[in-house]
């Protein structure tokens, strides 16, 4: 199953380090991020997280990104 959310994650560098946290709360899960350039204007300009698995618990997925201080839907 894939999942492909809509986020304002700004950068690269915040994605890596969102990602980490990500995998270690969710470690059966995938999951990366497609960012061309500074988020400034949500949801207009936005990054694309992408997250594949068997199970993808997508309230709980996007309650933790929330956690992290950013805005996730669902695409």
């Amino acid at each position: 199953m894939i999942e492909v959310f809509m986020t304002n994650i700004p950068n690269k560098n915040q994605a890596v380090d969102i990602i980490t946290t990500l995998e270690n709360n969710f470690p059966t899960l995938k999951i990366s991020f497609d960012i061309e350039r500074t988020i400034i204007n949500y949801p207009y300009d936005h990054s694309i997280l992408r997250v594949e698995g068997n199970t993808i618990e997508v309230e709980d997925f996007m309650s933790a990104i929330n956690k992290l201080g950013f805005e996730c839907d669902i695409l």
